[in-house]
């Protein structure tokens, strides 16, 4: 498996594998597909450095993306970032996820992170459970902040401090 810096021709496929988890209402609080266009800001807002949003293949086929985001625009701020991992339709439920979130928790120190957050609804059972054995906590539960399709939804947000964090401390 490898990780490399996203380029704006990525963009394309980082949509379509976003896109296809719009309809289950597990991952994305997006009510409907989003265009490439409404991704150019977000794409711009990467940094290879502290902020890097990454293709993820496996044997050279995409398996999917992971982005790390700013968590609050503050400068106190800058060392929490908030992971977000995509995977493809036909790499779900491989195992993919737990190395992919395992690699972002190794690397975090790099990108000057101390801490790491992963926003999931309450509903995404296997998403928590992933971050539960990656050594997340929850450190918030949201209730009922999202409404779609007439029905509202929790959020839990999941916490964990990097090695960096023991630098800084």
């Amino acid at each position: 498996m490898t990780f490399r810096d996203a380029e704006l021709n990525d963009l394309d496929e980082i949509v379509a594998i976003y896109n296809s988890t719009v309809a289950s209402r597990m991952v994305t609080a997006d009510t409907s597909p989003v265009e490439v266009a409404d991704k150019l800001v977000w794409f711009y807002e990467h940094d290879a450095t502290t902020r890097p949003l990454w293709m993820v293949e496996d044997a050279g086929i995409t398996i999917g993306w992971v982005s790390f985001n700013n968590f609050y625009g503050r400068p106190a701020y800058q060392g929490t970032s908030e992971l977000s991992i995509y995977l493809h339709p036909h790499s779900r439920s491989k195992g993919y996820g737990k190395k992919v979130l395992d690699h972002c928790i190794k690397i975090a120190p790099s990108l000057y992170i101390h801490t790491l957050l992963g926003f999931i609804f309450s509903h995404n059972t296997q998403s928590i459970q992933l971050f539960k054995n990656a050594g997340f906590e929850e450190w918030a539960h949201l209730k009922e902040v999202a409404l779609m399709d007439k029905e509202y939804y929790s959020l839990i947000i999941m916490g964990i401090k990097t090695s960096y964090g023991s630098l800084v401390s």
